[in-house]
């Protein structure tokens, strides 16, 4: 396994492409880029995050895991029943998939639609759904990418027994585990990754206290080195990519400490 961080963890305090340096700056090898709005969608940004690239290969050789799009931007109309709706989405997420081609990743990190309505039970139209999502994960393959679909916890993939019948109707279907959206569901991380292990390729990282007030790694109470025995156990050898919020956080040498507060975790994973 290797640890990583994502933009995701600069949103606000810096532009995207501004918080490339710096995370190889903190040592990672790795990252996920988290983009923010449609014009970071272009052939244009692309060439601005490689020329970042280049400047953090200074410091690391870095390289981006996954990318991340501003979920409600289009995501959810890749489920729409609306032809023009989903036709309009759809060249939105080959856009964002023409970036991620262009600066080397090879992993998308999907949210998908949300649930609004949180005192709604919704009934899922799961034909239709497994469709969309089939449709999408060849798209995503004709980029060189694979779509992960991540838990989270105002979404439809709120729950394991989503996934559970979603990746029995597409077999090609990967996912994202976030540990901090699995406490933020009440549901232990656990009963995830049981449903999700054959088909992981990608974990977020964020610490949390017992109280649910979420931290960065190594502030919080979470047992990381318990989570990393266990991905282990599941044979998963991926990418774990710290993701933590702009709030949670001081500066870059709280958020050096952190990630090699991980990296030791993982080390000790290993010897215990």
């Amino acid at each position: 396994m290797k640890i990583g961080i994502s933009t995701a963890t600069y949103f606000s305090r810096m532009y995207t492409e501004e918080a490339i340096v710096p995370i190889a700056k903190l040592g990672a090898e790795t990252c996920e880029i988290f983009f923010a709005t449609h014009s970071e969608y272009t052939s244009d940004f692309a060439a601005r995050l490689n020329e970042e690239l280049v400047k953090a290969r200074l410091y690391s050789p870095l390289e981006v895991h996954s990318v991340h799009a501003m979920t409600n931007q289009f995501e959810p109309e890749l489920f729409s029943v609306n032809d023009r709706a989903y036709g309009d989405a759809i060249k939105t997420f080959k856009n964002v998939l023409a970036v991620a081609k262009e600066v080397g990743a090879t992993h998308y990190t999907f949210h998908g639609a949300a649930m609004l309505k949180k005192a709604v039970k919704y009934n899922f139209n799961f034909p239709h759904i497994s469709r969309r999502v089939n449709a999408v994960i060849d798209i995503a393959r004709s980029y060189g990418v694979e779509f992960c679909y991540e838990n989270v916890h105002w979404t439809y993939f709120s729950h394991p027994d989503y996934f559970r019948t979603l990746k029995s109707m597409c077999p090609e279907l990967s996912c994202t585990l976030d540990i901090k959206q699995a406490m933020q569901s009440g549901i232990d991380y656990t009963d995830y990754l049981q449903v999700m292990a054959d088909r992981l390729q990608t974990v977020h990282l964020c610490d949390y206290s017992d109280d649910g007030k979420l931290a960065i790694p190594g502030r919080g109470t979470f047992d990381f080195v318990t989570l990393f025995k266990r991905l282990r156990e599941t044979g998963y050898d991926g990418v774990c990519l710290m993701e933590v919020y702009a709030k949670d956080y001081d500066d870059d040498i709280q958020l050096k400490e952190s990630f090699e507060y991980l990296k030791d975790c993982l080390d000790r994973s290993l010897r215990e």
